[in-house]
């Protein structure tokens, strides 16, 4: 099917920046909604940022001002900007995206498998 591969993640000093991207392969006809979502230990997965096919974004307000999403779509890229980082956004972020790969017949959900973000000193 579709695989999202992540890259970039790691340690970061509080009011850092670091930058993740991830690309979406295989036989994929169409990509809607690609979006970012976090863990953080002991708590529940949520979104942070979206973004629509043609560049609409949604934030959560815990990150708005500080984080940037944006796509490439003739690469199938997602990224995810992120400035002043503090210890609170310490979490696993998962690239997500809605796709229709050429075998099926709708839209699927397809996740990457995590990154792990540390914001500490």
């Amino acid at each position: 099917q579709v695989e999202l591969v992540e890259s970039g993640g790691g340690l970061v000093q509080p009011g850092g920046s670091l930058s993740l991207s991830c690309t979406a392969s295989g036989s994929i006809v169409s990509i809607s909604t690609m979006a970012w979502y976090r863990r953080a230990p002991g708590k529940e997965r949520v979104v942070v940022a979206t973004i629509s096919p043609g560049g609409r974004t949604t934030y959560a307000d815990s990150v708005k001002g500080r984080f940037a999403i944006s796509r490439d779509n003739a690469k199938n890229t997602v990224y995810l900007q992120m400035n002043s980082l503090n210890p609170e956004d310490t979490a696993v972020y998962y690239c997500y995206a809605a796709a229709v790969h050429s075998s099926a017949y709708s839209l699927q959900n397809y996740w990457g498998q995590g990154t792990q973000v540390t914001v500490s000193s």
